[in-house]
């Protein structure tokens, strides 16, 4: 066991770099502010959400809270909590659960790292008036270039006080207390019908880009009759809402797809997009991080739409891990098809990890590439 200290989290197994950290001024912040809501609270009575390494959590632990409740969306973060949890003895201080009644019921302090989503803060806050305490107090933290006024209406339409504090370190916590009640109209997933596609798109809160098709995945849309024509197993990598899976089983009826992602939210939505598109039996849904879960040399084609950022940093190694995945993943003779930024210039690397690499599509913004495993 090693005494807690912030300078010890890790990143594990997310990226970890020089410029990418495991705490900041936000989750320090937040702890502060919260201090005497938490020494107040009964064992179980606090609730984390969107803790990004364990910061919070593991911090709240240290400090004496126990039987702590977490949820966070990506699957990289909640394993770097594990692995953090692991080093300073606290693996029992804390259960991580998905967002939901079990996760939020009776809670009295919900220590909250801000979603940028607007629509990802709602959904929280509506399960925190449908589950909490009456008498909880939410402590929402972030770095104020990240906020904006309109995450405090957000608050302001469940909460009777909404009361933003001073900024230190270019980090602020806004605190919202008197719950309301649920919004009526507010269930998730939401869905809509795209009749140039032919396809529902249903999404939770955090998922990326919510109901609409993002440009990137519109642009490989196009080109997803070209993707190995024999395959009857293909995955569709960082799946979001399942576009792609569905839009892949919906067109080829001999296949099977399995659709994977490290975002909970992105991983209920894509569970829900292939059953109103009625896909369901031949769309296997699965959060992993990244392909950890999938055995070498398994799938036959895999369709990626790859991020450019993790979290808020501007950085090509969470693209370069999954194409690394990939290359481990793809069976000889395999197909990776993926589209990306085109000044991101992937191709090179691309051909070096996993084999030759041809253009399918270009346009003013993207590239859509195939690479076939060597």
């Amino acid at each position: 066991m090693t005494e807690f200290s912030f300078e010890l989290l890790r990143r594990r197994p997310d990226v970890e770099a020089e410029n990418l950290f495991a705490v900041d001024a936000a989750d320090r912040l937040l702890l502060d502010t919260a201090a005497a809501a938490l020494a107040a609270c009964a064992p179980g009575e606090i609730v984390t959400v969107g803790d990004r390494y364990g910061a919070v959590t593991l911090g709240a632990a240290a400090a004496g809270s126990s039987r702590l409740r977490a949820h966070q969306d990506a699957r990289s973060g909640e394993l770097a909590l594990a692995n953090n949890a692991a080093q300073f003895g606290l693996s029992d201080a804390y259960r991580s659960l998905p967002l939901g009644a079990e996760l939020l019921s009776g809670a009295r302090v919900v220590l909250l790292r801000m979603p940028r989503s607007l629509d990802a803060l709602e959904e929280i806050v509506d399960g925190v008036l449908r589950h909490a305490s009456p008498q909880v107090t939410l402590y929402a933290a972030g770095m104020v270039k990240h906020m904006a006024l309109t995450m405090n209406e957000v608050l302001a339409r469940g909460f009777a006080e909404v009361h933003a504090g001073l900024a230190r370190q270019k980090a602020r916590v806004v605190v919202a207390s008197g719950v309301g009640t649920a919004r009526a109209g507010s269930e998730w997933p939401r869905r809509e019908f795209h009749r140039d596609l032919g396809l529902w798109v249903c999404a939770h809160g955090g998922a990326f880009a919510g109901t609409r098709v993002d440009i990137g995945t519109r642009f490989l849309l196009g080109f997803l009759d070209h993707a190995k024509p024999d395959a009857t197993w293909a995955v569709d990598l960082g799946c979001g809402t399942g576009v792609l899976a569905s839009a892949l089983a919906t067109a080829r009826p001999h296949l099977q797809v399995l659709a994977t992602d490290q975002s909970a939210a992105a991983v209920a939505s894509a569970e829900a997009t292939a059953e109103a598109n009625g896909v369901v039996e031949r769309v296997h849904v699965l959060r992993d991080d990244a392909l950890a879960l999938q055995p070498d040399t398994s799938a036959e084609l895999i369709v990626l739409n790859p991020p450019f950022h993790l979290g808020a940093a501007v950085h090509a190694g969470g693209a370069l891990r999954l194409f690394q995945d990939c290359a481990r993943v793809l069976a000889p003779g395999g197909e990776l098809m993926t589209v990306f930024n085109s000044h991101l210039r992937y191709r090179s690397a691309l051909t070096r990890l996993i084999g030759p690499t041809r253009q399918l599509g270009r346009n003013s913004k993207f590239t859509v590439t195939v690479s076939t495993r060597r």
